[in-house]
This record gives C-alpha cells, sequence and structure tokens, in this order.
C-alpha cells in the first residue's frame, strides 16, 4: 500500500531557523495585549485559554522534537506535559480540556519563561545539521503553531463576547461600514470529469491533505464571492431560523435547543444588528461576508437560496490558477472584508473558512504516521465537516488549495462562513 508522508521539509537550515523564530515570535505579539486574567479564563469546553495555547505549542517541541532528538535535554517542568497535552494518547495522561481554565498556575509571565527556555533547546538543535526527518518535525510544529495562533484569536473573542462590557482586543475604533451595495451575485461554470485533487509536489501539507488522487465532479457552477451579511438578514428576516424545511434534522435539533435566531455573536438593537468583533462592539456590515455561522446554518441558507453548498473538490479544482492571497491575519484587519466589484472568483483564501458539504474522511490510500504523530490528523476523520480557504485570522503563508479544515456541523465560534454552489 502506498504511504503519505506526514509532510517533507524542502527548507534549507536558515529559512527553517527563521520560520521558527517568526512564529515562535508571532504567537508572543498575539499574546502582547492579554493580562494574566484574560489568558487563563477559558470561555467553554471547545475553546481553550491563551495561557494553554502558548504553553501546548510548546511542550509540542519538547515532547516531539527535544526529547527524543537532543540528548541530555531536561524538561523545563515535568508537571507540563500533563497539563499541555491536548488529546495524544500514546504522550500519557492530560487535564481533561473543559478544565483548561482551571490552571492559575503557572502563570502567564512564567509561561513564557518557558517558551524562552524551550527555544534556546530548538535553536541549539536547529545550529547543527539535522536529519531530514527531524527538520519535517520542526517544520510540522510551526505548522501546528499557526493553527493555534488562530485558535487563541477566536477563543480570545469568545472569552470577550462573555463581558457585558464588550471588551476589545484591539483598538475599538470602529472600521468603516460599507454604504455600497455588494457586487451582484453570479456564478461561474466549472467542467465536470476526472480532476486530481490533494497536495502534490514539494512544500509543507499536513498528512490529511494526501495522497493526490482522482475525483469525479459533475459540472457545477460555483458563487463567485462569499455570501453576506446583508443576504444573510434577509434570511433572517424571512423566517430561515424558524422553517424546519430548511434545515437538517440534527441541525434543527441543535438550533432548538440552543435558540439559534442569529449568527453567533450577533445582536439586535434599536432596529439594527450589531456583532462583537476583535475591535468591540461594533455594527453589522451588510457588504461584509457573514461569519462564525455553523454548517447546519450554511445548509439551512443554501437550501432557502435554492442553492446548495459546494463540495472540497468543487472548491479545490475551482481555485486551481488562482493566487493565494487574501484577507489574512497580516492585514491587522481581524474581520472579513466586503468584496470588490470586479470579475472572476474573490475570496477564495482569507476573509472566513467556508463550509463545503464534504465529511472530514481519509482520502484513497491515507494511512496515519507512525508514533504520536499519527494522532494528529486521522484519529479526528469522523463526525467533522471540511472547510476551505482561510480566514481573516489565517497566518499569511499558512493554507494551500489542498489545506482541508475540519469542525463539527454545530461549530460557530470559528470565523466560518459559506459560498453557495448549484448543479448545471
Amino acid at each position: 500500500m502506498e504511504r503519505v508522508r506526514l509532510f517533507e521539509s524542502t527548507l534549507a537550515a536558515n529559512d527553517l531557523q527563521r520560520l521558527f523564530h517568526g512564529v515562535r515570535s508571532a504567537s508572543e505579539i498575539l499574546a502582547g495585549p492579554l493580562s494574566d486574567a484574560d489568558a487563563t479564563v477559558q470561555s467553554m469546553p471547545d475553546a481553550s485559554p491563551a495561557k494553554w495555547h502558548l504553553a501546548h505549542t510548546t511542550w509540542f517541541f519538547e515532547a516531539m522534537v527535544l526529547r527524543p532528538h537532543l540528548s541530555g535535554y531536561l524538561p523545563y517542568d515535568a508537571g507540563f506535559s500533563f497539563l499541555f497535552n491536548s488529546y495524544y494518547e500514546t504522550l500519557g495522561a492530560r487535564q481533561p480540556r473543559p478544565g483548561r481554565g482551571m490552571i492559575t498556575r503557572p502563570s502567564l509571565s512564567e509561561i513564557l519563561v518557558y517558551r524562552k527556555y524551550v527555544d534556546a533547546a530548538v535553536q541549539k538543535l536547529l545550529s547543527t545539521p539535522i536529519a531530514r526527518d527531524l527538520a519535517e518535525l520542526v517544520e510540522l510544529g510551526c505548522h501546528h503553531e499557526q493553527q493555534h495562533q488562530e485558535l487563541l484569536l477566536t477563543d480570545i473573542l469568545h472569552l470577550f463576547a462573555q463581558n457585558p462590557l464588550h471588551p476589545a482586543y484591539r483598538d475599538p475604533a470602529p472600521i468603516a461600514v460599507g454604504m455600497q451595495a455588494s457586487p451582484p451575485l453570479s456564478f461561474i461554470s466549472f467542467d465536470g470529469g476526472l480532476h486530481e485533487v490533494g497536495h502534490a509536489g514539494p512544500g509543507f501539507a499536513f498528512d490529511s491533505e494526501g495522497p493526490r488522487h482522482q475525483a469525479m465532479i459533475e459540472p457545477f457552477r460555483l458563487a463567485d464571492r462569499l455570501v453576506t451579511n446583508g443576504e444573510w438578514i434577509s434570511f433572517i428576516e424571512d423566517g430561515g431560523y424558524s422553517n424546519s424545511l430548511l434545515w437538517l434534522s440534527e441541525g434543527w435539533a441543535r438550533a432548538s435547543a440552543d435558540n439559534w435566531a442569529l449568527p453567533l455573536y450577533w445582536e439586535k438593537r434599536d432596529g439594527q444588528y450589531w456583532t462583537m468583533t476583535l475591535r468591540g462592539f461594533q455594527p453589522v456590515n451588510p457588504t461584509a461576508p457573514v461569519a462564525h455561522v455553523s454548517y447546519f446554518e450554511a445548509d439551512a441558507y443554501a437550501t432557502w437560496a435554492g442553492k446548495r453548498l459546494p463540495t472540497e473538490s468543487e472548491w479545490e479544482v475551482a481555485t486551481r490558477g488562482l493566487d493565494v492571497d487574501g484577507n489574512f491575519l497580516d492585514t491587522t484587519r481581524l474581520r472579513p472584508e466586503p468584496a470588490r466589484p470586479r470579475a472572476g472568483l474573490q475570496q477564495m483564501f482569507g476573509d472566513v473558512w467556508e463550509w463545503t458539504r464534504s465529511p472530514f474522511t481519509p482520502y484513497p490510500r491515507f494511512r496515519a504516521a507512525e508514533g504520536a504523530v499519527g494522532e494528529y490528523n486521522g484519529k479526528f476523520m469522523s463526525g467533522q465537516f471540511v472547510l476551505r480557504g482561510g480566514s481573516c485570522l489565517t497566518p499569511p503563508g499558512h493554507v494551500r488549495a489542498s489545506y482541508r479544515n475540519f469542525f463539527p456541523g454545530h461549530a460557530r465560534w470559528q470565523f466560518s462562513g459559506l459560498r453557495l454552489a448549484e448543479d448545471i
């Protein structure tokens, strides 16, 4: 059976060192505006404290890179393995996920000391020639930390949204709300047939992005932009959240049980819709992409609109020839940006993660890697849906056309939105 590599590092030694130090510095910059209390509290079981994200990504380098590969390495604190292991069963017991907010000690300042301790040891390792498999582990650790950079911010947004004062993570000055109408929605046609999808060639990719394989696709059309807040408001005001005929059974049960009537973080005050953002409480911009909706909401909207969600293979085929650029974390906007009036596909990368109708399952010939890193993705290939494209909080350079994010169908706290598709 063909075996897919977890990833394959093609970086030169100096480039790997720059990647490592750049990623590690970026995490601490993101945590800079937070107090120790901000970084400790856990707002729900699906979220983690910022302090835990900073420590867990450090533990990953310690457990996966340093302990097996740096002779004489002594862990900073043996107890940290219990506190900051996430889900690696092969590496021992761990603090239960819903209880991560109970870790009041160590403090945020000590976690930063822990990071420096581990960084110095990794630098020592990288200052000598290393084998390719070790370089691959370091590169994996960097991409893993970039995932947690995005999670750190989405989890802080959820935490601050619980505060009735609506504190801002970053400058609360309002961002201009577009007054012009959104560009008219149009659909672009794509041919059916056998198409190759999945990661191929040099460069980093997670194991779940391969092996590259053929997928049979029927002819389809894909919307040229994302669904906007204004269009979602039409869905709301047409009774979309109260019409059971639009919803999948599981989605209707969840929406009913949790009283969903608006996207997460939205409120309606004096006839106007408002939403919590990382820049504080802001009016909903009708021309910007809708965010913080679940798969079930996205599917219900698509049904209401007489369309459907694309499959992940359709989405990937549509990106061919497109540059991977857009509204990512480096723009510092920290929320989705309206589409521009121009021809062709827009917003395929950045702004919001796009729900697809595809379950997160293994590609043909997929095999998980051996050892602890084999637990990275393969164990989650059940009960999840694939999202594509990245968001306004995704670090630049982190995603690719083949990148597969995944969440359960009820998840709403991520920057998740949708693009419509239809059959030809």
